[in-house]
């Protein structure tokens, strides 16, 4: 088994890391981190959860520290983008971890809050930046910054920076990018918009790929609820019961529905809070904070915090509402079984959403059981409507709002079409 010693990274990397309790590398790292310290472009196509950041944060910073030389005004010598404040905080924090023992100048920008400081932070130059598209794009327009020398190029998450609208934002920026660079590009899926980019970004690149694409972390158990629309609240109140539910996301699809949520939820006693596009940069970041902290229990989000949240020990991921693009609920369960943990996965499956259970059965190949013990189960028709309620079959195994063993196993039963084997 590869350690972090033999990767090749500098002694004042490696204390770093060490520092932070690892010594074994993800499959992600290992596989990443000797192309790019050999300078190679890279396609890394992984899930959230794999230690992406490390993979591309321990060579840009040593391929710097060994190259030193002071940054124009006005310039970064990296730059990633990212398509989330929440991200591109999490980013930035990683290279402060790793690079605690380096002279390296960062710095982060994103919308959202006033752009003074981080004007402030390029004028004098930068080695390391970390930022949104759209707040770069304003501050080049702006002239406060310019790209022009750039040495590592690196883009996170692609996939969801195409799935929010920012194809166009990319490609400005990446034309403003000298064509001599190192490029990196990072995604969990590889629709053909992406492979578009990869075409067209990167050269003579390796393509490290560590999962199969469009698939769940195996450590998630999985489980659908059956539940009619109007029971979805109650339903939620019943599992958060549970004191395995120890910390929670819950997601909707909308901001309303979120806020709905998590004041409904406060008013049964639940800590709860809301996260979306909504609030301000300040109230998320508490947000994040006193769920971090164990403050909050239950953290509302819609999708747009689904690749934001790095939080440890989440025991459970619920979704209140299926999203409506299979590959969102791949990225929203992925907040749970982080760092080598396990997790649990909850969704709750009206009617009208029995559509977007079987498009995400097809995508992650593979049926998800079905919990018949729940109070609610008896009561929905999946056809639409409700029934009497049906006497419940209980498995000795299968917990309300627990886990049951590995993808959902211990009573439950699969439900729709089953999934082939790809």
């Amino acid at each position: 088994m590869t350690n972090f010693s033999e990767l090749g990274l500098t002694d004042a990397i490696l204390r770093a890391v060490t520092g932070e309790g690892y010594t074994v590398p993800t499959p992600i790292q290992a596989q990443t981190i000797p192309y790019l310290l050999q300078g190679r472009d890279v396609l890394g196509i992984a899930q959230t959860g794999t230690g992406k950041t490390a993979a591309f944060a321990l060579p840009i910073l040593q391929r710097l520290s060994e190259n030193p030389r002071k940054a124009m005004p006005k310039s970064t010598r990296a730059l990633i983008l990212t398509p989330t404040r929440e991200l591109a905080l999490q980013i930035d924090e990683g290279f402060k971890t790793y690079g605690r023992h380096l002279n390296l100048k960062r710095a982060v920008v994103f919308g959202g809050v006033s752009q003074r400081p981080q004007v402030g932070a390029l004028r004098q130059g930068i080695d390391i930046l970390v930022a949104t598209p759209g707040r770069l794009l304003d501050l080049m327009n702006q002239r406060h910054i310019d790209l022009c020398s750039v040495e590592i190029f690196v883009l996170d998450e692609a996939d969801r920076m195409l799935d929010m609208g920012f194809i166009r934002d990319v490609r400005t920026i990446a034309a403003k990018v000298p064509t001599k660079r190192q490029t990196l590009l990072f995604s969990a899926t590889m629709p053909s918009a992406v492979d578009g980019l990869v075409k067209g970004l990167l050269k003579d690149f390796a393509r490290v790929e560590v999962t199969p694409e469009s698939t769940t972390v195996e450590r998630i158990a999985q489980r659908v609820m059956l539940v009619a629309k109007e029971d979805k609240r109650s339903l939620l109140g019943d599992v958060l019961k549970d004191s395995s539910v120890s910390r929670a996301i819950v997601f909707t699809r909308t901001k309303h529905c979120a806020n709905r949520v998590a004041e409904q939820l406060q008013k049964t006693g639940v800590a709860a809070d809301a996260i979306h596009g909504n609030k301000s940069q300040g109230a998320r970041q508490r947000s994040l904070a006193a769920f971090k902290d164990g403050k909050v229990r239950v953290l509302v989000a819609t999708d747009i915090a689904a690749r934001g949240i790095d939080v440890d020990h989440i025991s459970h991921v619920i979704n209140f509402e299926l999203p409506m693009e299979p590959e969102s609920y791949v990225h929203r369960i992925g907040r749970t079984a982080r760092a080598g943990t396990e997790g649990i996965a909850l969704s709750f499956c009206d009617a009208s959403e029995r559509g977007q259970l079987r498009a995400i059965e097809r995508a992650i190949r593979q049926s998800i059981p079905v919990d018949v013990t729940h109070a609610y189960h008896g009561k929905v028709s999946m056809t639409g409507g409700t029934t009497e309620e049906a006497p419940q079959r209980r498995g000795r195994n299968n917990r309300r709002g627990g886990g049951g063993g590995r993808n959902g196993g211990g009573g439950g039963k699969s439900w729709g079409r089953k999934s082939r084997a790809a």
